[in-house]
């Protein structure tokens, strides 16, 4: 990959980053020059690793606790990011669980709770974060999808769910939000991203080796453009220019 972004004096806000997929985007971005804001819920513990981890390599990074399923507390969350650093200018809305189970046996809060967290979590970040975004004209914004949002999956009604709003969640904000202010993209939504319904952890538990699975089925869209593009993403300087 020689397509590669300096991020330096970006401040990267990566949900769900303790462990796999956000663990290896935080140290990607951290890698680049951007200070990582780690969003963890209840995994303070990893979270302290990760941050290790990062500033052992140079980085800069820190651990900032927040349950994105609780609107009150992204709210809060955000706030507390914007006056620590003054700025948000990459979110990675990567936060997500699943409770899987046959449709017939699942209960509602099985299918609520996952709704909570990877819908209307991912929602709630970019509401406080958006506003931000706007008044500094400029930001990115990357939501994770899944095929499962497209394709579906037995057994995971309550997940394919909540990836098939994420991807219409992200194109309806695109058409609001990417109006030459800032782009919005999405795995697989407002650009052609998909990421494997299912990646092991060890494999998410090095960065490496998850961009190079990135760059297989993720390719970037220039935020001035609507072709596609072979180079990483998102750590792309089209993706971050």
């Amino acid at each position: 990959m020689t397509d590669r972004a300096n991020l330096e004096g970006q401040i990267a806000v990566v949900t769900g980053a303790s462990r796999g997929i956000g663990k290896a985007i935080a140290k990607e971005l951290a890698a680049h020059g951007a200070t990582v804001v780690i969003n963890y819920n209840g995994s303070e513990a990893k979270a302290d690793e990760v941050k290790h981890e990062i500033v052992e390599k140079g980085g800069c990074a820190q651990c900032m606790q927040c349950n994105v399923a609780d609107y009150e507390g992204c709210e809060a969350f955000i706030k507390a990011v914007i006056e620590q650093f003054g700025r948000i200018d990459i979110l990675v809305n990567n936060a997500g669980i699943t409770k899987d189970g046959l449709l017939m046996r699942m209960s509602e809060e099985d299918f609520s709770d996952v709704i909570d967290v990877n819908l209307k979590g991912t929602f709630h970040c970019i509401r406080f974060a958006s506003r931000q975004m706007m008044k500094q004209r400029s930001g990115k914004i990357i939501n994770l999808a899944s095929v499962v949002g497209i394709s579906g999956n037995a057994g995971q009604v309550n997940y394919a769910a909540s990836k098939a709003g994420v991807i219409g969640m992200t194109k309806s904000m695109a058409k609001e939000l990417a109006n030459g202010t800032f782009p919005v993209a999405a795995r697989p939504a407002a650009t052609p991203i998909i990421l494997p319904s299912a990646i092991p952890q060890s494999m998410c538990l090095s960065g490496n080796t998850f961009w190079k699975i990135a760059v297989l089925v993720a390719p970037a869209r220039s935020a001035s453009s609507t072709t596609r593009s072979s180079c990483s993403f998102p750590i792309s300087t089209r993706a971050f220019p």
